[in-house]
């Protein structure tokens, strides 16, 4: 196997196990927010802002795991 292709696959696994952890938080997040919103619809105003936050910082996790699989690809 040429050095081409071991890249790739290496980028490939990267990706794809760095992203597991973030999707399965951001239905969690999506979900209790939903729950709690449904629980009490007065609070919608201070739930959805602290959702936002929480995804954000979730997503990043996926941005990290995107920038190593980049630096996979082009490196040497």
């Amino acid at each position: 196997m040429d050095t081409a292709a071991v890249k790739l696959l290496a980028a490939a696994f990267a990706i794809g196990v760095g992203v597991i952890g973030p999707a399965i938080g951001q239905g969690l997040i999506g979900a209790k927010a939903l729950e709690a919103i449904g629980r009490n619809p007065e609070a919608n105003g201070k739930i959805t802002p602290l959702m936002f936050i929480g995804l954000a910082i979730v997503e990043s996790l996926a941005i990290y795991a995107l920038v190593i699989a980049f630096i996979i690809l082009f490196s040497f």
